[in-house]
């Protein structure tokens, strides 16, 4: 199928509207094939990988303080943390890459997302001519409805009737994920409501978008945004540093109040935290003797940058990699054996502290032309439920090509 076709037939139901960047292809229509046991060790790294999330968050409630203590959370995050804690899971990614070792994680986006509308077409369209092979994602859409059937229905005793699909609706690259999601719900017999948490308000007992009382708030926007901002660096500054305080109080009371599900939970403010792999690895001894395992065989070994030395980070650039807390989706991560010294040497001296961690580089496996391939495996209530790879010579960002995946 040339690429004309294939961005022909992705964009055909109206989901995906953008196959071309800047004049470029956007996706890869070849399809990587996995064997069953690739697979099978990438859907067993993800659920292995979210349990150990899910112990920390359970240490992390029994212990408070380390939300500010090590995780430098403002008041307004640890107000997300207390008002929704232990819940933290609806729907995540897990990034993860092959080594010559094993599988190394370079993330749980386990809070807004993405990527599932890309995955799911394009599974589909590369699956038509190759019959004999299975989509991996063809379940997703049926799993992310029973979950948010099981949320909804114990939190409110009741099915949930209006989804209130809250996201940032300035920006146009998530509006992919956005058609999604409204298009799974209303499959579901539910009428869904869209806008920003600036059309969010209590009314009564009511949690209200626009003019409508909604019974779900399907969260897109991320939690570092609702609450206190500021730059991961100290010689920036950012336009707009005000908290969301009227719309996130009145989403916190209502959750509180049984009166609405959110989902993702705000409580994913924890776990999406990237100090969270520094805290398996500084905190091991707290943890079950199987996540132990699972760190040392899946997490690189983190540390929050501020309890490094300076002198090894300056001397052992292609060893590490920096991290912000908040950063996704391939921002505010400093590759050192991708960068040059002098931007090296100032991400050191500008890394606002208590934002970052410092994480042993791992080397990925590249396929025939160097290009290193960014497996996210979906997770639904802690359990795989598809796959979304990008693939691209160096660090993944936002000129990764999407590409389709097949199993044998």
């Amino acid at each position: 199928m040339s690429y004309d076709a294939f961005a022909k037939a992705v964009t055909e139901d109206g989901t995906i509207t953008d196959p071309w960047i800047d004049g470029a292809p956007r996706f890869r229509e070849e399809p990587i094939v996995l064997t069953k046991d690739e697979w099978r060790a990438l859907a067993n790294a993800a659920e292995e990988i979210a349990g150990v999330y899910d112990e920390m968050c359970g240490v992390v409630s029994d212990e408070p303080i380390l939300l500010e203590k090590f995780f430098a959370m403002t008041p307004l995050q640890r107000a997300m943390w207390a008002c929704s804690q232990p819940l933290w899971h609806g729907i995540a990614r897990a990034d993860l890459f092959f080594t010559d070792e094993s599988i190394a994680v370079a993330e749980l986006n386990c809070d807004t997302p993405t990527g599932e509308a890309e995955a799911v077409i394009t599974g589909r369209v590369a699956r038509a001519s190759r019959m004999e092979l299975h989509d991996p994602n063809v379940e997703l859409e049926a799993r992310f409805a029973a979950m948010l059937d099981g949320i909804t229905t114990r939190e409110l005793g009741r099915r949930a009737e209006t989804v209130g699909i809250v996201y940032p609706t300035e920006f146009t690259e998530d509006l992919s994920v956005i058609r999604l999601y409204k298009r799974w719900v209303e499959a579901t017999g539910r009428r869904v409501v869209l806008g920003s948490p600036y059309n969010l308000v209590r009314e009564g007992d009511d949690l209200v978008l626009f003019d409508d009382r909604i019974d779900v708030m399907l969260r897109h926007y991320k939690t570092d945004w609702w609450g206190e901002r500021v730059s991961a660096w100290d010689d920036e500054d950012l336009a707009d540093t005000e908290p969301l305080a009227e719309p996130l109080g009145a989403a916190l009371e209502c959750a509180l109040d049984r009166r609405v599900s959110v989902v993702n939970p705000f409580g994913s403010v924890l776990p999406q935290n990237k100090r969270s792999m520094a805290f398996m690895w500084e905190h091991v001894h707290r943890f079950s003797p199987r996540a132990q395992a699972v760190i040392e065989k899946y997490v690189p070994p983190s540390s929050r940058l501020e309890t490094m030395h300076e002198e090894q980070l300056r001397t052992q650039k292609d060893a590490w990699v920096l991290k912000s807390d908040y950063g996704a989706e391939g921002e505010e991560v400093v590759v050192g054996k991708a960068t040059d010294e002098p931007t090296w040497l100032a991400s050191l001296k500008h890394a606002r502290a208590g934002h970052w961690i410092a994480q042993r580089f791992f080397s990925a496996k590249t396929n025939e032309v160097g290009e290193v391939t960014n497996f996210g495996v979906y997770l639904v209530a802690g359990r795989t439920a598809g796959i979304y790879a990008r693939v691209q010579k160096g660090p993944t960002d936002a000129d990764a090509l999407s590409v389709p995946v097949l199993v044998e």
